[in-house]
C-alpha cells in the first residue's frame, strides 16, 4: 500500500511539471523545486517514466490499483447473501469503496490523459456496480432492522416494544381505532396509535442506523446521494404511510371526500384528527430524527430523504382537510370545519419546525393556505346562515304565539358556535369586511369582527320574526310572539358567551322591546274590555244610569269570556314572564271591575237582578286569568 502510495504521489508531481514546463528546461527546474521539497521527488525517480500521451505506460500504477480494486469489490457484489450479515465483510467491503472512491478523486487531475481517461472510466463502472450492490445492503438493512422496533419516551424512563394486534379484520382495540385486516405476509411494522404525544419512534436499532450512515457516507462522497435517497426513503414512506393508516384514515381524494355522506364524513374527521396529531407530533418527527441520524454530516441529503418520506402521508392529510375547506357552506359543518381549522391551526408550530428546510417549504406553505382557506370556509357557513335566515318563508303562523322554530335554531347554534369564541375571533378578524358597515351604529362598529357577526345575525333574525309576526291577523296575538321570540333570544344571549360579545347596552334595549311589546299586548288586548268597565258620571236620570251599566256589564261578560277562551290557547313560554303578565292584567282590570260592580250593586234601579247580570266575581276574574297562556297542548311552547 505504502508502495503504491508513493508511485501515485510521483505520478502527479509529474503530470503537474509535465503541464506548466513549457519546454524540457521548465520541466527540470520545477523537478529540481520538488527534489528540494521532498527527497522522494528525485530527478532520477521524476524523469524516469516521463512519457507522451500515447504511452500506456502513464497509467501503470492507477491500472494496478484499480484492477486491486476490481479484484475485492466483484467478490463482494457477486456474493449471493448480504454482506452485512457478516462485520469482517461489511468493514473489507467499505475499505474497498473508499479506496476506489480516493483512486479516483486522486487522479481526476490527469483526466485529459487518454490512458488515465480509459482507466477512469473502468473505475467509474466498478464504483457504479459497488453503488448498485450498496444500495441493495442499504435497503435489506432498513428492511431487517424494521422487523423490530421500540417506542422510547422523550425522558427515557420507559421502553416498550411494539407488536401488531390484528388477529381479526378490521379489528377494534381499546383506543376505539381499527386495525385493517392486511395481508400478514407483507405487513410492514408500524407504530400503534397512542394519546400521549410526549414519545420518540425508534423505528430502527441503534446498529442498523449506524451502519446505514456508514453506507450513506460512502454513497455520498461516491455522488450518489439521490439513489440513496430514493432508497431510504422509499423504505420509510412505507412505514410511515402503513401507520397512518393503521390510525383509520382512509386514502381518499377530494372528490371521494366531498361526495362522502356527511355523517360518514363527521367520522373521518375524527380520524383525520387523531391521524394529524400522531402524523405531526410523532411520526414526522421521528422520522425527521433518523434521517438526522442516518445521513448525519449531510444536510442536503438529510433533507431530501426527509421530504421524500413524508410528502406524500403529508399531501394525504392537506388534501382532506382542503375537501373539507372546499365542501358545503352548509350551516351544520359548523362545527366539523372548526374542529379541522383547529387542527391545523394547533399543529402549525410542528409543521414550522419539522418542515424548516429548503425542501419541505412547499409543504408548510400548502398548510398555511389550506389553515387560511379553512377559515375561508368558516366565514362562508355564517354567511350560508345569514341567506338561511333571510329565506326563511312566513307560510304559517306558529300556534298560540309561541316560539318559531328558526329562533331556537339561531339562538341554539350561535350558544354552540361561541364556544369556539377564540376561533371564531381570529377567523373573523383575519376578514375585512364581516357585514355591511349601513347595517352597524358607531358602536358596534368599534366591536371585534365576531361581535359584529353577531350583532348582524341577531338584526336578521329579528327582522325575519317581525315578517312572521305580520301573518296574525289579531295584534295582541302578535306582540305574544314577538315577546316570545324575544325573551327567548335575551335569555339565550345571557346564558351563553353572546353576552359579552353583544354587551349590556344591547341586552338592555332588547329586554326594553320584551316590555314593549307585553305593553302592546295589553292595550290590544284589554283596552277595549276596561273601556267598557268605565262608569258614567254624566248627568243623566238614574234610569238611565242605569240601562246604560246593564249594557256594559253584558258587554263586558261577553268579551271577557271571549278574550279568556282565545287566550287561554296562547302561549307564554317563560314561566316567570307568563306569571308577570298576569299579574300585570290583573293589577289592570280587577280595581276597574270592583268598582263598576261595586256601583252596580248599589242602584236600586238594578234591585235583584244584581246576581243575575254579575256573572263573575272578583275572585273569578283573577282565576280565569290565570289561565291564560297555557297553551292547549304543551309542545307549541316547550322551550329548548
Amino acid at each position: 500500500m505504502a508502495e503504491n502510495g508513493e508511485e501515485k504521489l510521483l505520478a502527479v508531481a509529474r503530470h503537474i511539471a509535465k503541464t506548466l514546463g513549457q519546454n524540457d528546461t521548465m520541466a527540470d527546474d520545477i523537478f529540481q523545486i520538488f527534489s528540494n521539497f521532498d527527497g522522494r521527488f528525485s530527478r532520477e525517480k521524476l524523469s524516469e517514466k516521463m512519457v507522451d500521451d500515447n504511452n500506456p505506460r502513464g497509467c501503470a500504477v492507477l491500472e494496478r490499483a484499480v484492477n486491486s480494486l476490481d479484484r475485492q469489490i466483484s467478490q463482494y457484489v457477486a456474493l449471493d447473501h448480504p454482506i452485512w450479515a457478516h462485520t469482517a465483510d461489511s468493514s473489507a467491503f467499505l475499505d474497498a469503496i473508499d479506496d476506489l472512491i480516493r483512486t479516483m478523486r486522486d487522479w481526476e487531475p490527469m483526466a485529459a490523459e487518454k490512458s488515465v481517461s480509459a482507466c477512469l472510466v473502468r473505475a467509474d463502472d466498478l464504483m457504479h456496480q459497488a453503488m448498485f450492490r450498496v444500495g441493495d445492503e442499504f435497503r435489506s438493512l432498513m428492511d431487517r432492522g424494521a422487523e423490530s422496533f421500540e417506542l422510547n419516551r422523550s425522558n427515557h424512563e420507559s421502553t416498550g416494544n411494539l407488536s401488531f394486534d390484528s388477529d381479526d379484520d378490521n379489528e377494534e382495540n381499546e383506543d376505539g381505532l381499527l386495525h385493517n385486516g392486511a395481508d400478514l405476509d407483507h405487513q410492514i411494522p408500524v407504530a400503534q396509535p397512542v394519546t400521549d404525544y410526549d414519545i420518540v419512534i425508534d423505528a430502527l436499532p441503534s446498529g442498523t442506523v449506524s451502519d446505514l450512515h456508514e453506507i450513506a457516507k460512502r454513497m455520498v462522497a461516491a455522488g450518489f446521494v439521490k439513489e440513496c435517497s430514493h432508497v431510504y426513503s422509499t423504505c420509510r414512506r412505507e412505514f410511515l404511510e402503513e401507520s397512518i393508516s393503521r390510525l383509520g384514515l382512509q386514502k381518499l381524494s377530494i372528490d371521494e371526500v366531498q361526495k362522502m355522506p356527511w355523517q360518514e364524513l363527521e367520522d373521518e374527521i375524527e380520524r383525520w384528527i387523531k391521524a394529524a396529531n400522531v402524523a405531526l407530533r410523532i411520526l414526522f418527527p421521528s422520522e425527521r430524527r433518523l434521517c438526522d441520524r442516518v445521513f448525519f454530516g449531510f444536510t442536503s441529503a438529510a433533507d431530501l430523504s426527509f421530504m421524500e418520506v413524508c410528502r406524500g402521508s403529508t399531501i394525504q392529510l392537506l388534501n382532506f382537510a382542503d375537501a373539507v375547506a372546499i365542501g358545503s357552506r352548509s350551516p351544520e359543518r359548523l362545527f366539523k370545519v372548526l374542529d379541522v381549522f383547529e387542527t391545523l391551526r394547533d399543529l402549525m408550530p410542528e409543521f414550522d419546525s419539522v418542515f424548516s428546510d429548503q425542501y419541505c417549504l412547499v409543504l408548510r406553505n400548502e398548510a398555511v393556505t389550506i389553515w387560511k382557506r379553512l377559515g375561508e370556509a368558516i366565514r362562508g357557513i355564517f354567511m350560508e346562515l345569514e341567506n338561511l335566515i333571510r329565506r326563511d318563508p312566513a307560510k304559517a303562523a306558529v300556534p298560540g304565539g309561541g316560539l318559531h322554530p328558526i329562533t331556537r335554531y339561531v339562538m341554539n347554534y350561535l350558544r354552540a358556535a361561541c364556544r369556539s369564541r377564540q376561533t371564531l375571533e381570529q377567523v373573523f378578524d383575519e376578514s375585512n369586511a364581516v357585514v355591511p358597515s349601513n347595517k352597524l351604529d358607531d358602536r358596534r362598529a368599534s366591536s371585534s369582527s365576531m361581535s359584529v357577526q353577531m350583532a348582524w345575525i341577531m338584526e336578521l333574525l329579528e327582522s325575519n320574526l317581525e315578517m312572521k309576526s305580520k301573518i296574525y291577523r289579531d295584534s295582541a296575538l302578535c306582540s305574544v310572539f314577538m315577546m316570545n321570540n324575544g325573551r327567548y333570544i335575551v335569555q339565550k344571549v345571557k346564558d351563553s358567551e353572546l353576552e359579552s360579545l353583544l354587551g349590556d347596552d344591547w341586552i338592555r334595549k332588547h329586554n326594553a322591546k320584551v316590555r314593549q311589546y307585553c305593553t302592546n299586548y295589553q292595550r290590544s288586548s284589554w283596552n277595549k274590555i276596561i273601556g267598557t268597565l268605565k262608569l258614567d258620571n254624566s248627568s243623566l236620570a238614574s234610569n238611565a244610569i242605569a240601562k246604560s251599566m246593564k249594557e256594559k256589564i253584558k258587554s263586558f261578560n261577553t268579551q271577557f269570556e271571549d278574550v279568556c277562551k282565545t287566550q287561554s290557547s296562547w302561549i307564554v313560554f317563560d314561566e316567570q314572564l307568563r306569571e308577570e303578565m298576569r299579574i300585570s292584567v290583573s293589577r289592570l282590570l280587577l280595581p276597574a271591575y270592583r268598582n263598576f260592580i261595586g256601583r252596580l250593586q248599589c242602584m236600586p234601579e238594578i234591585g235583584r237582578n244584581t246576581d243575575r247580570l254579575i256573572r263573575y266575581n272578583p275572585e273569578d276574574i283573577e282565576a280565569r286569568i290565570n289561565e291564560l297562556f297555557e297553551g292547549n297542548n304543551g309542545s307549541s311552547g316547550v322551550r329548548k
